[in-house]
């Protein structure tokens, strides 16, 4: 670090103010290449010249995928495809399957807060106000538990749900689980 200079080391010959010291010399051993990139006399292009792109090697000869059955329900972590019931407590055979769901859920019926802020801010005006304390809303929250039991095992799953709708569509599955299964 002592030997540092603002300009050119004192070893090398002066140019001309605002040349490159360290440039190639013009016709020198490293002419212009392509995109004013030097290149040595009968080099090969490397990295990041233009050159040709390789050919494609064919494809290796693929193993055929085994056939699975096509999945035709799945209740949380239960699934059901072809003649077999797959859980975390292993296959189960679909036929004599017997099938099980509780409805935890609960379903709370309720005035929303801007329904009272609406009616506090409107309640001058000839009591109009009062009518959007007839506004209720319906807040569905809990779980349906569904459970499978067949071939000496058993397996059961909580499937959360936010509204009555989701609660029938599971009930509905549940159905469908138990008609496929006779």
């Amino acid at each position: 670090m002592a030997n540092q200079y603002p300009g050119p080391p004192p070893e090398q010959p002066p140019g001309q103010p605002g040349q490159n010291p360290y440039a190639a010399q013009p016709g020198g051993p490293y002419a212009e290449g392509a995109y004013g990139y030097p290149t040595a006399p009968g080099a090969t292009p490397v990295y990041g010249y233009p050159q040709a792109a390789p050919q494609p090697q064919p494809y290796a000869q693929q193993q055929p995928q085994p056939a699975f059955a096509a999945l035709l329900l799945t209740l949380g972590d239960i699934a059901v495809n072809g003649d077999t019931i797959v859980s975390p407590a292993g296959p189960m055979p679909l036929r004599g399957a017997v099938w099980t769901a509780t409805d935890m859920s609960r379903t709370e019926e309720r005035i929303p807060p801007h329904a009272i802020v609406l009616a506090i801010l409107f309640f001058l005006l000839c009591f109009i106000g009062l009518l959007f304390l007839l506004m209720k809303e319906r807040v569905t929250t809990g779980f349906v538990q569904v459970s499978v039991n067949s071939g000496g095992r058993h397996h059961s799953t909580m499937i959360p749900v936010q509204s009555r709708n989701q609660v029938v569509h599971v009930l509905n599955q549940v159905s469908y689980a138990q008609s496929i299964s006779m």
